[in-house]
């Protein structure tokens, strides 16, 4: 008889524990909402049939996500971005420059050629070299790039480039949760000499992102598939209420399972831990989440400037934030994308610190049509719009995060397991390697239960 394994949580992470785990195993997915997928979501928009609201790609040079869509079938259908120009909005747009390592300066010239940053921040940024080693021990991202390259490296450039992609303040947020950084800053003295010695990607490297050309979506979807083909059975609407200790097993709202992956939020997965490990779901409970709306745009291509062709989007950096953190120019950005007649534009609002979910869409709407044309010197008359709200889906890795993780995961009961973005990584790959690590954990648990 194989033995049974619950997990928790429908989005990617859940579906890929599931999908490692369905080998030999009874494996059954558990998912709140009416489609799994979480922030995978792809919907049609301005005749494009398949237009994402949440993540757009995936960083193909971690070999989890490429892995994965290849396994279930997607490997031909890969895409990535059109090579094209990013800005920083500050008075105006600013190309971001060259050499620069998540915000980080490894280019001393190039920077020094940006209008962005002061000759007063310049100078500030190359004298760098010349300092004492930081201590990394406060594992603070934000207090680490101000003590190495002053304030406006830190809130022109780092904040900005690392604030979009976690939803991050960066001042309040774990300088080991960026690894590419954390890694510079251990290793050597100083960040700029350590990164001009770091060998430059070649083009032979292959692409930087890759996305299915369906759409995010479409690689949960896929998962999703491979699961139930492999035999795995997948239930939605399915609010678990209790996890409950069985023996040497678990029972999930009553019925019983050897082992349970738990791929659910920090807040869920707290209120599911807080009977069977009190002391896990107390550090995990302690971990919160930025809210953030997408807001999605369609334009005339007619009122598009010809100086903005070729270019990707932008950032707005915090001292020039209202609402909106980071413009994409998707149709751009996506050669699949492209029309004749129309610009898809994805606009983020809100970040950690700037709550946006209590405005009403027509707020959010005008705040995202106002910014966007005041940045861009263009009045936006968008012929058809989207608003996605998305709730709690940045977790905020706080100073001293993989520690806290470190002692909830010790302090788990055998046969429960954690995963997702909540704890170890936030992008699609660090969830998948989280899942297939959390899938491995629970196969060394089952085969100690036969032995």
């Amino acid at each position: 008889m194989s033995r049974r394994v619950a997990v928790i949580g429908g989005g990617i992470s859940g579906l890929a524990a599931a999908h490692a785990l369905t080998d030999g195993l009874e494996v059954h997915l558990l998912e709140a909402t009416s489609v799994t997928g979480g922030k995978l979501r792809t919907s049609p928009f301005a005749g494009r049939p398949a237009i994402d609201e949440g993540p757009d790609a995936f960083l193909a040079r971690l070999p989890w996500g490429t892995a994965l869509a290849k396994a279930v079938g997607l490997g031909d259908t890969l895409v990535s971005p059109a090579s094209g120009s990013a800005a920083v909005w500050f008075d105006q747009l600013h190309p971001i420059p060259q050499g620069l390592l998540l915000g980080m300066p490894t280019d001393v010239m190039a920077l020094s050629r940006s209008h962005l940053l002061t000759w007063g921040g310049k100078i500030r940024a190359a004298f760098e070299p010349f300092l004492r080693r930081t201590s990394v021990d406060p594992d603070s991202l934000g207090g680490y790039v101000r003590s190495r390259f002053g304030d406006q490296v830190h809130e022109r450039l780092v904040d900005p480039l690392v604030g979009s992609i976690y939803a991050a303040d960066t001042d309040h947020f774990s300088l080991a949760a960026v690894p590419q950084i954390f890694d510079l800053a251990s290793r050597s003295r100083s960040v700029l000499i350590a990164g001009r010695r770091m060998p430059k990607p070649s083009a032979a490297a292959g692409p930087v992102f890759y996305a299915p050309q369906h759409g995010m979506g479409a690689m949960a979807a896929a998962v999703h598939a491979a699961v139930v083909d492999a035999g795995g059975s997948v239930h939605t609407n399915h609010i678990v209420a209790e996890l409950a200790a069985d023996g040497n097993g678990w029972r999930v709202d009553g019925e019983r399972f050897d082992a349970v992956v738990l791929a659910s939020p920090a807040a869920a997965t707290a209120e599911l831990l807080h009977s069977v490990a009190p002391d896990s779901a107390a550090i995990v409970r302690s971990i919160t989440a930025a809210d953030v709306v997408m807001v999605t745009l369609s334009v005339p291509a007619s009122s598009w400037p010809a100086r903005l062709t070729g270019m990707s989007g932008y950032l707005v950096p915090k001292p020039a934030q209202r609402l909106v953190t980071a413009v994409s120019f998707g149709s751009q950005k996506w050669s699949h994308w492209a029309a004749d007649d129309s610009i898809v534009l994805r606009i983020s609002l809100g970040r950690d610190g700037l709550p946006v979910l209590h405005l009403r869409d027509d707020e959010l709407l005008a705040a995202a049509v106002s910014e966007t044309s005041l940045h861009l010197g263009v009045d936006l008359a968008p012929n058809q719009f989207r608003i996605t709200r998305w709730q709690g889906a940045f977790p905020q890795y706080r100073p001293q995060h993989a520690q806290r993780v470190q002692r909830a995961e010790a302090a788990l009961p055998a046969g429960i397991s954690l995963c997702g973005a909540s704890f170890h990584g936030i992008g699609v790959p660090a969830c998948i390697r989280s899942a297939q690590s959390a899938a491995g954990v629970t196969r060394q648990h089952l085969a100690s239960l036969a032995g």
